[in-house]
Order: structure tokens, then sequence, then C-alpha cells
């Protein structure tokens, strides 16, 4: 990738290092965050719903955020560059493309972390993998998990990672759009479990096609992506399609258990955002792929 012209953004967190206290009222402790672990990787449930299952094992509400600490990243970390260098392309894109239906996009803080940190959606843990939380509009990596992306999910290359975190901004552009809570109510509603996790799908797909905007986009304007970089994001989004970490975790694919979509359906959606580069060909709850 070429970020030489992108700006780096500011609104970095940095938590690595501090560590997630135990105990308190609507904390998690170790055992509910493994519980937690379980219920996403190998029950198909989300993230978000796994913290606040594990905090109501608890015995208390999720956890709230609390006001962490924070620096802003040493500039001789490249790994944080990085994502500095993506996460303000994402602010310049999405700016853009807000502007052109006359809104403002409000940019979210990404908090790096190390093992565990406080989250309004409860204690945030490293083993799930990058995600955002809605309640405090912020998105929150482990820089350990791009080890993790070349190594166990064999999704190597700089741009795999930034596929990684737009598709995280896409669920934060979901939440300011509304739809992230219209699908949430819908959830609520649902009259069966595998009809809930249709509707989590179905958003998880719309934020691998946001992603494939925000690259077309910043492509398009500031000449990016340079070659194999975009068959590095069909690598990473097939990588984490539920069938394939199904079929890692147990031997066997649940359909009715995904959360996130297949690996052909997130690759299918990624380039369908590469393609148009137009938010509104991103209908994943209309259009049956």
């Amino acid at each position: 990738m070429r970020l030489d012209r992108e700006q780096t953004s500011h609104n970095i967190e940095d938590r690595r290092g501090m560590r997630l206290s135990g105990g308190g009222k609507g904390g998690m402790g170790l055992g509910a965050v493994v519980l937690a672990l379980v219920a996403s990787y190998f029950f198909g449930i989300d993230t978000q719903t796994a913290l606040n299952i594990a905090s109501g094992l608890q015995g208390g509400a999720p956890a709230q955020a609390i006001d962490v600490p924070s620096q802003r990243p040493p500039q001789e970390d490249a790994a944080a560059t990085f994502v500095a260098k993506v996460l303000g392309s994402t602010e310049r894109v999405w700016s853009e493309i807000f502007a052109e239906s006359g809104k403002r996009y409000e940019p979210p803080k990404l908090v790096l972390f190390s093992g565990q940190t406080p989250t309004a959606c409860g204690a945030g843990d490293a083993a799930m993998g990058p995600f955002y939380c809605p309640a405090d509009r912020k998105v929150y990596i482990d820089l350990e998990f791009f080890h993790e992306l070349r190594t166990r999910f064999q999704a190597p290359g700089d741009f795999a990672q930034a596929y990684v975190i737009a598709h995280e901004i896409g669920h934060h552009v979901q939440n300011l759009l509304g739809i992230s809570g219209e699908v949430q109510r819908a959830r609520q509603n649902a009259r069966n479990q595998a009809q809930s996790n249709l509707l989590s799908v179905r958003l998880e797909l719309q934020a691998d096609c946001f992603s494939g905007v925000w690259a077309s986009r910043a492509d398009g304007s500031r000449n990016i992506l340079e070659e194999g970089d975009i068959e590095e994001g069909i690598q990473a989004a097939s990588a984490v399609g539920d069938d394939t970490l199904q079929k890692q975790a147990t031997g066997r694919v649940v359909p009715d258990a995904f959360t996130h979509g297949s690996s052909q359906q997130r690759v299918y959606w990624f380039k369908q955002g590469m393609k148009t580069g137009d938010l509104n060909q991103c209908n994943t709850f209309e259009v049956r792929k």
C-alpha cells in the first residue's frame, strides 16, 4: 500500500501495556471471558453479544467504559503509524462520502490495547479479534491480531490488515446511519436464534462492502493500492468466513449458526464495494448473495 499522501489520524488511544482490573461490579473475570470466546468462535455468537452474555454471567450489567489513561503512539512505532494512516484515510474518504449527501461524518476513536481493556460493551479481550463498540463509538484492536492474521489465518500483507480496520470502521458508518440500531431491534424481535443470526450476517456483509467502498474511493483519489493488494483483501475476507472458521474449529459447518457470513459471501461483498465504490450498492439486506 502507498499511504505517504494520507494524513495520520490523531484519533488513536494507546492503552497497550495497561491491564484490565478484575473483580469489580460489572466487570468480567477470566472464566467469563473464556466463555465469551467459546461462544463467539465455536457457536457463532457475535462478539458484542458474547461480551454481554459474559457480563451477565458475572451477575451484573455490562461494564461501562471508564476514563482509561491513554496516550498517543510513539512516532517510531511502525505498526501503530500504519494503523493511524489507514484510519486517516478512512476519515478522509467517509467525510467525502457523507458530504455528498449533506451529512457530516463523525470519526470514531481507535483504541490500541493488549490483553483486555474496558469498553462500554463489556470487557474487551484480544482473543476476540478487532471489534467495534457502538456504545462508545470506538474500534478496539490488539496489534497481535495482525500476527494471527498472517499465521493462523494465512492472510498476510498490509492491505489484509487495512481490510480488517476498514471493516470495523464500516460498523461505525452503520452506527452513524442508524442501520445498526434498526438491525439490533429486529434481532430482538426475531422468531428464533437462526433468524437473529441471519440479520447479523447481513450487517457484517454490509461492513465488508463498506470496506471495499473505502478502498475503491481511496485508491481512486490517492492511488493507494499496489499490485497484489486486492488479492490480499480477498484472502483476508475468505479466511474469516464463518464456514472456514467453523470447519477449522469443529470440523463441521453449521449455516444456521453463521453470524458473519461464509467466505464466498464475504469475498463477494468486499468485491462489490471495490467494484462500485458506491455506498448505495451495499444493501445486503435486500440482495441475498
